[in-house]
């Protein structure tokens, strides 16, 4: 068992995929499927299997993945306690959102882009229960977070800024010009809103629901953009951060409702508990922390 195979198997394990594990390491897939082999060999137990055409980890699989992010990230603190003037390098997995991904992140990918070349940044899409699950296993080097917790077990969070929300609605929408809309008032529309697991939309679906007897039902739309242009479009109205709409509301093809949410949710950078940051990581952290609680302390 060598370094070359574990970080192999992790990759493989976050992507579950021998493809796109080889694609992003730059091997042959052959490659890669030796080197799972070779590692299977000296362990002396399956690591993977194939379910309905994906792969998964076997329960030795399961049990193997936080050791080997472990002893990945070890290996990039000794890299760096070797050669401290050396630049950032390698691959960094971070769990993030839709929201983030399109809204927060260009600016600083553009900075990491410039200003360390050879440091590669990969986004997963990842609702925060799953990201939350894979920084604890390891799988992902780090993990941004939309919740109205700030405290997870197992994992270091550091709070970026409260999210603002805000309910939007077609232009001619009939509570359009109301000077508030209280939430009673919202439980006859139809709300379009991201999958299930979404923060934001459980909170919002748990307030129309409280106290009626009956749930309000939700349109799922799947992704933000869907959703913006069914709202456009006048299916119904929509709970979504500020930041998704904000072009939006200034060309005037949504509108803001009067309601103010009864509760807050804040953006975080998570990474596991107890684990050190390789020099690349803390670059990530410190990077990130800095061009993003920058932007939410202008909101």
């Amino acid at each position: 068992m060598d370094i070359r195979q574990l970080r192999t198997f992790h990759r493989v394990a976050s992507l579950g995929s021998f493809t796109r594990a080889a694609a992003e390491l730059n091997y042959a897939q052959s490659s890669v499927t030796a080197q799972i082999k070779s590692l299977e060999a000296s362990l002396g137990s399956e690591l993977f299997e194939r379910v309905a055409g994906k792969v998964k980890l076997t329960p030795a699989g399961t049990r193997l993945l936080p050791y080997a992010g472990q002893l990945l990230s070890l290996a990039h603190e000794a890299r760096g306690v070797a050669s401290p003037d050396a630049q950032p390098e390698g691959l960094l997995t971070i769990g993030t959102m839709e929201s983030i991904t399109s809204y927060r992140m260009p600016t600083v990918l553009e900075y990491f882009h410039h200003r360390y070349p050879r440091l590669q940044i990969s986004l997963r899409p990842s609702l925060c229960a799953e990201t939350l699950h894979a920084l604890r296993q390891g799988v992902f080097d780090a993990g941004f977070l939309m919740e109205a917790e700030t405290q997870h077990s197992g994992v270091h969070s550091e709070v970026l800024g409260v999210e603002p929300l805000l309910i939007v609605a077609a232009p001619g929408h009939r509570l359009a010009d109301a000077a508030k809309v209280d939430t009673d008032e919202l439980r006859s529309e139809s709300v379009l809103a991201p999958e299930a697991g979404c923060a934001y939309r459980e909170l919002f679906e748990a307030e129309l629901n409280d106290g009626t007897g009956e749930p309000v039902p939700f349109l799922e739309f799947g992704n933000v953009e869907a959703i913006k242009r069914g709202v456009g479009a006048g299916l119904g109205i929509s709970l979504l951060p500020r930041m998704t709409v904000a072009d939006e509301l200034a060309a005037g093809s949504l509108v803001p409702l009067a309601w103010e949410p009864p509760f807050e949710l804040y953006t975080q950078l998570a990474w596991r508990k107890g684990s050190a940051l390789s020099r690349e990581r803390q670059v990530f952290v410190e990077q990130v922390i800095d061009f993003l609680s920058h932007e939410y302390q202008e909101l």
